[in-house]
């Protein structure tokens, strides 16, 4: 892998791990598209440089991770469904690396999304609030999360999409999944590092940390982005993005 392409693909992780289109969808479909082979070295680079984007969500939720603990104790608890099912399934998971299963799952988490959109139209939210969300509600949000090991299906929009089933509002539901991150993302990184830090040399950290800076910066950007959008405007938009990109990738790939 060359400095460029640790960039390309840092960009891509940054803008695409907040947004719900599935950056490890689009890491994947940016790795074929580069040629990258999807090697073991390269599935942990992909995995590694989330920890940029996860320092992104520490830098601009600092004062609410720091002050609102019960709200933590809820993220944690909705961690719950994805940490034991992604232990118990870390193998079966990496063998599902295929870019032809992304683009089925964009495919099909754009449709549930533009579902879901259209059957939240005129009902008002239930949840009041971040602070308002119950343990049952999290669990139930990170039951819906842990469907995002299989790449496409997005954490951020399975997340969100959970978040919005529940009775939370739009905005609410983002900064949900942007919490629920944290810990999710942080298991898998250190997991991924723990299992395969024996295949790693020098220019494979180097490449990481070009990756991670780069992921910051555009997490940062993204998830300032999605926020103000949402403000005025439905998901639906990414639901017609994921299918179109979906439909392209197939109609490339093959």
């Amino acid at each position: 892998m060359t400095t460029i392409e640790a960039i390309v693909l840092g960009i891509v992780e940054g803008l695409s791990e907040f947004l719900p289109i599935s950056s490890t969808g689009h890491l994947i479909l940016a790795s074929a598209l580069m040629n990258l082979d999807q090697s073991d070295t390269h599935k942990v680079f992909e995995v590694t440089i989330q920890s940029g984007a996860m320092l992104a969500v520490l830098y601009i939720y600092r004062k609410q991770i720091a002050s609102r603990t019960d709200l933590m104790k809820k993220v944690c608890f909705g961690f719950l469904p994805t940490g034991v099912l992604g232990y118990l399934l870390y193998k079966l998971v990496k063998s599902f690396f295929l870019p032809s299963l992304v683009s089925y799952m964009l495919i099909a988490g754009g449709i549930a999304f533009i579902a879901i959109e259209r059957w939240m139209r005129n009902r008002p939210a239930k949840v009041e609030g971040l602070e308002g969300i119950s343990y049952r509600q999290a669990f139930t949000i990170g039951l819906i999360q842990s469907l995002s090991m299989i790449p496409g299906v997005s954490r951020s929009g399975a997340t969100i999409m959970g978040g919005l089933l529940v009775g939370m509002n739009r905005k609410d539901a983002a900064e949900f999944s942007f919490l629920l991150a944290l810990p999710t993302m942080l298991a898998a990184t250190a997991y991924d590092i723990y299992k395969n830090y024996a295949i790693f040399d020098l220019g494979d950290w180097q490449n990481i940390l070009i990756g991670f800076v780069t992921s910051f910066v555009f997490a940062v950007i993204g998830i300032k982005a999605l926020l103000k959008f949402i403000t005025s405007h439905t998901f639906v938009p990414f639901g017609v993005y994921r299918i179109v990109a979906g439909v392209l990738f197939l109609l490339f790939l093959t």
